[in-house]
């Protein structure tokens, strides 16, 4: 129990701040779609679409690597400087290639006015491509303090100046009859990618201490040949697992004949998706500690145990997050305009979509471990095979809500067959029946939610007393199952 205190406390250390400061960030998502139209919030929506998918490209699965090669090899410093001289020379090739072709390339996307957001994005990709590692080189060496504070400024500063272009100089221009510095009305949603790129570029200076690291460590090209040889695999997963996160915002504007309904249903879809901000916040602060975490347990007897119980807990906080947004949807759909509301029914399959995604970053560790990192792609490239094909069957009957289930099927998927693939060469004593049980659980609470509210009196305090008490009693059942330690679905 003190090492799943430990994982508990890293997840925190290394998380709540991100979390606050993502949260924080949330809240522009009121700002964008009270001032743009669901056609323009679907251009941010898309573009950072294709983000996603070029980040996993140009780590190519380094921070992985670098935990591994750091624990296997004599001189981790060596790792390090040889991983992150590798992702600087990629990322100069990539900043040069994209700026040549912003043109042709925005034209691909249907934005042929803006090979300027081309251009921006490429050097905002290229720059947190070189920052993951230094990022990933303070979780290594256990400095979260260093860590959140960086990752802070970055979230704040993109925060600040999208309050600066967006409200303040409009509200100057209005009443005030003055042009703010560096302000142009009819850049529009531009600003948003601009204020992304300066935050990134401020992250670069206050990462140099860890970019001086790689001083006095030659490139070793034996060391990065194996590094890649175990990373490359995992740059397939990360890119399946884009596949799986994006496609489907990419598919909604392409299955519409009209662009600006496709990007309106895009925006909708997008913005609904934010929603699910908490269960996704909590995964990624887990996954900052647990990755880590479970890389130095390796050696350990009790690894295995260790990691099942560690499944047990994760799967209840997330069952929390998904009673906790959905009992007070009346509250959290305050966050997005009114007229993306349409789009709520989808949250509850995103957030469950979600947490099996979580289950999945859990389950994985076995080829990490292991080193078959081949069969996790292998299981990542059958997840984006089922995305696919899902979405092409289901968006255009059902619009962005087959897109929704699309998700939830692949996760799931991907989440059996890694379990099963697992059992067979990475055995872990998972208490899969337990687990089930709080999911059936949580599942019956919130229809049985669903089914009582409109009965009741619409007093806003009978109401939220409700949502708690529905909260509560799961929490209550989860501890008293838990203190019972029931003997039926202990590990096997």
């Amino acid at each position: 129990m003190s090492t799943l205190k430990k994982l508990a406390s890293q997840t925190a250390v290394y998380g709540l701040s991100q979390i606050l400061g993502r949260f924080v960030n949330y809240l522009l998502v009121p700002l964008y779609t009270s001032i743009f139209t669901t056609g323009e919030y679907g251009v941010v929506t898309l573009m950072y679409a294709y983000v996603s998918f070029f980040n996993v490209m140009l780590t190519y699965g380094m921070e992985t690597a670098f935990f591994r090669f750091s624990q296997k090899h004599d001189q981790p410093g060596e790792v390090y400087s040889t991983a992150l001289k590798s992702l600087l020379a990629t990322s100069s090739a990539f900043i040069l290639l994209l700026c040549m072709f912003s043109s042709p390339i925005a034209a691909l996307i249907k934005l042929p006015q803006h090979p300027e957001y081309i251009v921006y994005f490429t050097l905002i990709i290229a720059l947190d491509a070189v920052a993951a590692l230094p990022f990933a080189y303070l979780r290594q060496q256990n400095k979260p303090v260093k860590f959140a504070v960086v990752k802070n400024i970055n979230i704040f500063s993109n925060i600040l100046l999208n309050l600066y272009f967006l409200l303040l100089c409009p509200y100057a221009l209005k009443n005030w009859g003055t042009t703010l510095p560096f302000y142009e009305a009819e850049v529009g949603i531009g600003y948003i990618f601009i204020s992304n790129l300066v935050s990134s570029v401020i992250t670069i200076p206050l990462l140099s201490k860890e970019f001086m690291q790689m001083r006095g460590y030659s490139f070793n090209k034996a060391l990065w040949r194996e590094m890649l040889v175990y990373a490359l695999p995992m740059m397939v997963v990360g890119f399946a697992g884009m596949i799986n996160e994006t496609l489907d915002r990419t598919l909604i504007t392409y299955f519409y004949d009209d662009a600006e309904v496709g990007r309106s249903m895009n925006g909708i879809y997008g913005a609904n998706y934010k929603l699910s901000i908490l269960m996704s916040l909590f995964i990624q602060a887990f996954r900052y500690a647990a990755e880590p975490f479970f890389f130095s347990h390796a050696q350990t007897s009790d690894k295995r145990t260790i990691y099942a119980q560690v499944m047990d807990y994760f799967v209840l906080v997330c069952l929390c997050l998904f009673l906790g947004v959905m009992l007070f949807m009346d509250v959290f759909q305050h966050f997005i305009g009114i007229n993306f509301r349409e789009g709520l029914h989808i949250v509850p399959v995103l957030l469950i979509a979600n947490m099996f995604l979580g289950i999945y970053y859990n389950l994985s560790i076995w080829y990490k471990l292991s080193d078959q990192t081949n069969k996790g792609a292998i299981i990542s490239l059958i997840g984006a095979g089922i995305t696919i094909v899902a979405n092409i069957i289901l968006i255009p009957i059902y619009g962005y809500t087959g897109a929704a289930w699309a998700t939830l099927v692949c996760y799931v998927s991907m989440a059996i067959i890694c379990y099963v693939m697992g059992a067979k060469y990475y055995p872990i004593p998972y208490n899969t029946g337990k687990v089930l049980i709080f999911i059936a659980v949580a599942l019956v609470l919130y229809f049985l939610h669903g089914w009582l509210i409109p009965f009741l009196p619409t007093s806003n305090l009978i109401q939220n007393s409700v949502h708690g008490l529905f909260l509560l009693i799961f929490m209550v059942f989860a501890w008293l199952f838990e203190r019972n330690n029931k003997v039926l679905f202990s590990p096997r």
